[in-house]
């Protein structure tokens, strides 16, 4: 980013060539203490816990039932996909993705009216598009009540696209009471598409940006089959490698490296591998059969499968074995004191669905005297080892008051951790998918949905697409492609949101929008917040900035001591960081001791001219950021010498003869910034 105009103090370019960012947005560290432990849901169990589930579903739905209106049936048709929805909401959707994957405007038109048709006439899933159609601005004005209506409507219907997007805009305004009803509902829907044995591995939504450029280390890995990589690996277990086997099946099975859902490769993956004596893979197998999961369910199975991987060692399966004894699947009867002892052995070996399962025992008194301050301890330990059907028990916990203070905020959080997990994340597959192709268009309308759902990856991922790819970007507006203007203002909306959600690049375009007045109006005090909300997340360029605004009295005081500070505090969270410190703090120095000067207040006007100057050096001499070094380099060069030119004065008035010698330049520049009093 670019925080100042001029040659010593577009410091800033700097920072962003020398300073690694981190995109990421925080993760949730959980820590409680004995003042979150409710005394009222005490050892004996005083306390109702009556809508706790114990186990989840007995028979898990198809990603269809618990998605209705899903988008699957277009990006993974399958001839078994029955379509619930109308036929005009699905050929409006396809049409919407045509467009936006062509550029077409007209059609994009023709979509947008049929969805609307499909939505007058009562359907939820078409409603929802509308929803989203309204609260982005594309072919109709953008109308926050009007999105907000038809998300309503289609919450109602039973779309859980829109109760994403409503439970996220209830969270923004901090109206947890609302919120949690909602990310409660699509919490257990998500439970209950998870597995039995163990945690499924999280497939979070890919970054495909790292700072400002793309994140090609990570969409090389996402590119499945063609991956080379991933060929290398199938070739190897073509060889007989039992490992590589298992880890082809495990990627079709969840979906994972690109690679698409597909449970019938992965029993034949997993066959192969559990025939050189691979025990991962029977695990798997015993989740495929008690699941039905390509094949048909046989708990008979399942519990042979599980059994045979326990037996080599792999702990997790016995959570499986305890599970199908909790239910009374594939044994003779239902065995409390079996399960507990299952799952016990799973503990014994820190699994962390072992420490959830015991923890749903001791929660309802299963097999075992009801504890809810055991149960709680048991989450606690498995929330931390990041197993979400934990983080999803401690959610009801803390929205009932049950063995934790009630605490709508904390519900709220940890229901939208589970519920991001939901069969509709499927969406940032496809988005990558469609971004890996070249089709930027269709990847930005899936990240788009995605980011009005309350994913913050997929919140990034558009405003990045918007920023980088322009007119390319395909964006749709009111009345045509997108104008600049509706671009700046989309991104912004976009960057701010995961800036909310504890991005700390997003906080520091956030910052930049506000300095520059990029799709807001100028304000220096809110591009200070911005940057102060990246700043507390040890963000070096946010601390280089906010040192340069204290420097020059923008939105901060004018303060050289903590603009000094800030200086400091940039190149102690990042060493890579040396180079535009030092030239700031020669800065600092000139301003100080030169104050009130021609020089400084030449240095100062350069901000008017040095856009022109630096678009000239730019397109004939120098490629982009070497006229900002080649000017900062000329600065520094100047202060040394009026530097040097003063020790030379010093030396003459205390001796005359001395004043016939010549004086070296100093070797290192740092002792003189040191100088400078902190």
């Amino acid at each position: 980013m670019r925080i100042s105009g001029c040659g010593i103090v577009v410091l800033s370019l700097l920072v962003f060539s020398f300073v690694e960012l981190s995109v990421h947005a925080r993760p949730v560290v959980l820590v409680l203490s004995n003042d979150d432990l409710n005394s009222g849901g005490d050892d004996n169990g005083v306390g109702d816990s009556s809508d706790f589930d114990e186990f989840g579903e007995s028979e898990p739905k198809s990603e269809e039932e618990l998605d209705p209106g899903s988008w699957r049936s277009i990006f993974e048709p399958d001839d078994s996909t029955v379509q619930a929805a109308s036929p005009q909401y699905y050929s409006g959707l396809k049409k919407i993705l045509s467009a936006a994957s062509e550029g077409n405007f007209r059609l994009m038109e023709e979509a947008v009216d049929e969805i609307e048709a499909a939505s007058s006439a009562g359907d939820p899933h078409a409603q929802s598009i509308m929803g989203f159609v309204y609260g982005i601005g594309m072919m109709r004005e953008k109308s926050k009540s009007k999105s907000f209506l038809h998300h309503n409507f289609a919450a109602a219907g039973g779309n859980m696209q829109s109760k994403m997007a409503l439970a996220f805009t209830y969270l923004r305004q901090d109206m947890h009471d609302k919120a949690v009803q909602l990310y409660a509902e699509l919490a257990e829907t998500a439970v209950n598409s998870f597995l039995i044995s163990k945690d499924s591995p999280v497939v979070e939504p890919t970054r495909i940006h790292s700072g400002t450029e793309e994140n090609k280390g990570a969409l090389r890995k996402s590119r499945g089959e063609e991956d080379e990589d991933f060929q290398i690996l199938e070739y190897q277990a073509q060889k007989g490698n039992a490992n590589a086997m298992y880890k082809i099946g495990l990627f079709y099975y969840f979906g994972l490296r690109g690679l698409r859902r597909d449970h019938t490769k992965a029993l034949h993956w997993f066959l192969k591998a559990v025939d050189k004596g691979e025990p991962r893979s029977m695990e798997l197998l015993g989740e495929i059969y008690a699941r039905g999961a390509g094949v048909e369910r046989n708990y008979t199975k399942a519990l042979e499968w599980l059994t045979l991987a326990a037996k080599e060692g792999l702990y997790s399966a016995f959570n499986g074995i305890g599970y199908l004894y909790v239910k009374g699947y594939g044994v003779d009867k239902k065995n409390y004191t079996k399960a507990r002892e299952y799952f016990e052995k799973a503990v014994d070996n820190e699994d962390p669905s072992g420490h959830y399962n015991l923890g749903v025992l001791y929660l309802k008194g299963i097999g075992v005297k009801r504890d809810v301050r055991q149960a709680t301890k048991y989450f606690f330990v498995a929330a931390n080892a990041g197993q979400p059907k934990a983080f999803y028990q401690l959610a009801k916990m803390f929205h009932t008051g049950v063995g934790l203070k009630k605490n709508l905020e904390m519900a709220t959080s940890f229901y939208k951790l589970v519920a991001e997990r939901g069969p509709w994340s499927s969406l940032s597959r496809w988005a990558l998918e469609a971004y890996l192709k070249g089709d930027v268009g269709k990847a930005l309308i899936l990240y788009s949905r995605m980011a009005e759902m309350g994913y913050e990856v997929a919140q990034s991922n558009a405003a990045w697409i918007l920023d980088k790819y322009g007119e390319r970007s395909m964006c749709m507006g009111v009345s045509g492609f997108c104008t600049d203007k509706e671009r700046h203002e989309r991104a912004h909306s976009l960057w701010w949101r995961a800036s909310e959600q504890g991005n700390e690049h997003a906080a520091l375009l956030i910052g930049d929008a506000y300095y520059y007045g990029r799709g807001t109006e100028r304000d220096f005090v809110r591009a200070a917040e911005a940057y102060m909300h990246a700043k507390s997340q040890s963000n070096a360029q946010a601390m280089f900035n906010l040192g340069y605004m204290h420097e020059h009295g923008q939105g901060l005081p004018f303060d050289l001591h903590l603009a000094k500070r800030y200086y400091d505090q940039a190149l102690q969270s990042d060493a890579a960081a040396r180079l535009p410190v030092t030239l700031a703090l020669a800065s600092l120095w000139l301003r100080r001791n030169y104050a009130d000067t021609v020089l400084v207040r030449v240095v100062d006007s350069l901000p008017e001219v040095y856009p022109k100057v630096e678009t000239w050096i730019e397109n004939v001499v120098f490629e982009e950021g070497n006229a900002t070094i080649l000017t900062l380099f000329v600065c520094l060069i100047t202060i040394l010498y009026l530097r040097e030119r003063q020790r030379r004065q010093v030396v003459v008035v205390a001796d005359p003869v001395a004043a016939d010698v010549a004086q070296p330049l100093d070797a290192d520049v740092a002792q003189h910034l040191a100088a400078f009093p902190r």
